[in-house]
Protein backbone atom coordinates (compact mmCIF):
# COMPACT_ATOMS: atom_id res chain seq x y z
CA UNK A 1 0.00 0.00 0.00
CA UNK A 2 2.82 2.75 0.88
CA UNK A 3 4.59 1.67 -2.12
CA UNK A 4 1.51 2.89 -4.41
CA UNK A 5 1.19 6.08 -2.79
CA UNK A 6 5.19 6.55 -2.53
CA UNK A 7 5.57 5.69 -6.39
CA UNK A 8 2.87 8.61 -8.21
CA UNK A 9 4.38 11.13 -5.08
CA UNK A 10 8.03 10.33 -6.43
CA UNK A 11 6.94 10.51 -10.56
CA UNK A 12 5.05 13.71 -9.57
CA UNK A 13 8.09 15.11 -7.73
CA UNK A 14 10.58 14.36 -10.23
CA UNK A 15 8.19 16.18 -13.24
CA UNK A 16 7.38 19.08 -11.20
CA UNK A 17 11.33 19.53 -10.23
CA UNK A 18 12.77 18.29 -13.68
CA UNK A 19 16.30 19.11 -14.22
CA UNK A 20 16.63 22.02 -16.80
CA UNK A 21 18.19 20.66 -20.24
CA UNK A 22 22.21 20.97 -20.65
CA UNK A 23 23.14 24.47 -22.50
CA UNK A 24 25.95 22.58 -24.47
CA UNK A 25 24.65 23.97 -27.64
CA UNK A 26 24.31 27.87 -26.70
CA UNK A 27 27.20 28.89 -29.33
CA UNK A 28 26.30 30.03 -32.23
CA UNK A 29 28.82 28.13 -34.01
CA UNK A 30 30.23 24.76 -34.23
CA UNK A 31 33.74 22.97 -35.00
CA UNK A 32 32.30 19.87 -37.49
CA UNK A 33 35.35 17.20 -37.53
CA UNK A 34 35.51 13.14 -38.33
CA UNK A 35 33.96 13.98 -41.88
CA UNK A 36 30.73 15.89 -40.55
CA UNK A 37 30.25 13.02 -37.91
CA UNK A 38 31.19 15.25 -34.88
CA UNK A 39 29.89 18.82 -34.30
CA UNK A 40 31.37 20.58 -31.10
CA UNK A 41 28.72 23.57 -30.70
CA UNK A 42 30.57 25.64 -28.33
CA UNK A 43 32.25 28.66 -30.14
CA UNK A 44 30.65 32.29 -30.05
CA UNK A 45 32.31 33.52 -33.04
CA UNK A 46 34.09 32.43 -35.77
CA UNK A 47 37.19 33.77 -34.75
CA UNK A 48 36.57 31.21 -31.73
CA UNK A 49 36.29 27.86 -33.59
CA UNK A 50 38.49 28.66 -36.11
CA UNK A 51 41.84 27.57 -34.67
CA UNK A 52 40.34 24.53 -33.36
CA UNK A 53 39.81 23.57 -36.82
CA UNK A 54 43.09 23.82 -37.74
CA UNK A 55 44.69 22.72 -34.54
CA UNK A 56 45.25 18.78 -35.87
CA UNK A 57 41.46 17.98 -36.16
CA UNK A 58 41.10 19.22 -39.85
CA UNK A 59 37.98 20.33 -40.35
CA UNK A 60 35.43 23.28 -40.89
CA UNK A 61 33.08 25.80 -38.96
CA UNK A 62 29.96 25.25 -39.55
CA UNK A 63 26.68 27.95 -37.90
CA UNK A 64 24.91 26.35 -35.20
CA UNK A 65 21.58 25.26 -36.75
CA UNK A 66 19.77 24.99 -33.55
CA UNK A 67 21.50 28.25 -32.34
CA UNK A 68 18.72 31.10 -31.25
CA UNK A 69 20.25 34.44 -30.69
CA UNK A 70 18.45 35.66 -27.41
CA UNK A 71 17.53 39.47 -27.55
CA UNK A 72 19.16 41.99 -25.81
CA UNK A 73 18.11 43.64 -23.05
CA UNK A 74 17.11 47.61 -23.87
CA UNK A 75 18.58 49.74 -20.77
CA UNK A 76 17.04 52.92 -19.95
CA UNK A 77 19.10 55.44 -18.72
CA UNK A 78 18.05 57.51 -15.32
CA UNK A 79 16.39 60.29 -17.65
CA UNK A 80 14.21 58.25 -19.25
CA UNK A 81 13.47 56.46 -16.27
CA UNK A 82 12.42 59.55 -14.61
CA UNK A 83 10.33 60.34 -16.88
CA UNK A 84 8.20 57.26 -17.32
CA UNK A 85 7.68 57.41 -13.38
Amino acid sequence: MIRMIFAPALAFGSLACGLQPAAADDAAWCAVTKDGDHWSCQYRSLEDCYPNVLGGNRGWCNPNPYFVARPAEQKRSGKSRARAQ
